[in-house]
């Protein structure tokens, strides 16, 4: 810990990281609960792949939206404010989901939820810049990010094995309760934020982050890519696995289980080696250009095997395209700290712009294929096939956009 972590004392930061983890723990089920949800919700509402990207992204959208306020209020008022005021809507949506009778219901409700939910990451990361040294940054995002895989695997086969007995209504009613009582250990562990700085305009100076050459270069990958990963590992992987594998869908819920796993055990990797990596010159930059390709092999073969591609391809590729989420603690610190929390949510609202794109897109491609006459196996391939064509495009311009590297190859930074 840096001397500020140390000043608030080092069971004071732990605690206040475990309350943060929590609360994005829930986030993180939240968002991928769908997967695990969608033949339920294709049954009762009669729903096709459009209206299941829908129902899921009408979260990604809600999150998304929120991002740029979101910034400025972060900056402006602290994390520890914000997140709780945030949450605060989450559990407004989680109830209205709970009992929501027609699918427009559901859209609103889950678009409240994605509002509430929106601070989750942003506020623990904003937090972590202003207290602790940039090694140490990178070790918490990957485990914050890696106790939003735990929430991940908590979506998929123990929500399978409780909906027997609560039902999805009931599932919602729990959450609901369940992010009060996060609110209540952010509010004990969290440290108080300063007076809110007042006298700036809302957006005004997210000209400076959004044509800063380092975020430019950024953009396509955290659209495509990352937002792609998530959007698979959300929603797609599970209707892959039950309309192109063939499988129950009590056997895609082991198989959802399997690819979340293995992104826990990713993200533990990379906030177990950071600080080490980081010490020996291999800064994110440096590790997302050179990992990138390896993600994007993996996909090719994932698609080309088709239904032989079962849940163990599409953890490989959730692994080996880990490395994007490093462009997190990357483009915080290429930014003062005073401009962390804006810069951060911009990029967010780049990753789950993508996400909603993709996830929509997807099931939307799906369902033309489909009408125009083609297998559904053949339409589930078109429609990864142009997210493959996107992560090699972002991946071309990351390598290749004009000015965005210093003299040594990373990213330029104010630490």
């Amino acid at each position: 810990m840096t001397d500020r972590a140390r000043s608030i004392g080092i069971w004071r930061a732990a605690a206040m990281f475990a309350a943060f983890a929590f609360s994005y723990f829930l986030s993180a089920l939240l968002r991928a609960v769908t997967a695990t949800l969608a033949p339920v919700f294709a049954q009762e509402l009669h729903l096709g792949a459009g209206g299941l990207g829908l129902l899921a992204g009408a979260y990604f959208l809600g999150f998304a939206l929120m991002q740029l306020p979101l910034g400025k209020a972060l900056d402006r008022f602290g994390p520890r404010r914000v997140l709780l005021a945030f949450l605060s809507m989450a559990v407004i949506g989680c109830m209205a989901f709970a009992v929501a009778r027609g699918f427009t219901q559901l859209i609103v409700a889950r678009f409240l939820i994605g509002v509430g939910v929106a601070a989750c990451l942003m506020a623990p990361l904003t937090a972590f810049v202003q207290l602790l040294s940039p090694a140490v940054q990178l070790r918490l995002n990957s485990w914050m990010l890696m106790s939003g895989s735990l929430g991940m695997l908590a979506s998929t086969l123990p929500v399978q094995q409780l909906l027997p007995l609560i039902g999805w209504r009931g599932l919602f009613w729990w959450l609901a309760g369940l992010i009060v009582l996060s609110m209540l250990a952010i509010a004990c562990a969290a440290p108080r934020d300063p007076v809110a700085r007042r006298g700036e305009q809302w957006f005004g100076s997210y000209r400076d982050i959004v044509v800063h050459p380092s975020f430019i270069r950024i953009i396509p990958m955290g659209f495509i890519t990352y937002g792609g990963m998530i959007a698979m590992q959300a929603l797609w992987a599970g209707p892959w696995l039950t309309e192109v594998v063939g499988q129950a869908p009590e056997r895609a819920a082991h198989g959802l289980f399997f690819i979340n796993l293995s992104m826990l055990v990713a993200f533990l990797f990379w906030g177990s080696v950071m600080p080490m990596l980081v010490r020996r010159g291999l800064d994110p930059d440096r590790l997302i250009a050179r990992g990138w390709p390896v993600g994007v092999v993996v996909l090719a073969a994932t698609i080309a095997r088709g239904p032989l591609a079962g849940a163990g391809w599409w953890a490989l590729w959730c692994m080996t395209t880990s490395v994007v989420t490093l462009s997190q603690p990357a483009v915080a610190q290429a930014f003062p700290k005073e401009q962390a929390g804006r810069a951060l949510s911009a990029f967010n609202l780049v990753v789950f712009l993508g996400v909603f794109a993709n996830q929509w897109g997807v099931g939307l491609v799906i369902d033309a294929l489909s009408a125009a006459g083609l297998d559904r196996v053949e339409c589930y391939q078109a429609a990864f096939g142009l997210l493959l064509f996107g992560s090699l495009a972002s991946g071309a311009w990351y390598w290749w956009a004009p000015g965005t590297r210093s003299p040594g190859g990373a990213l330029a930074t104010h630490r």
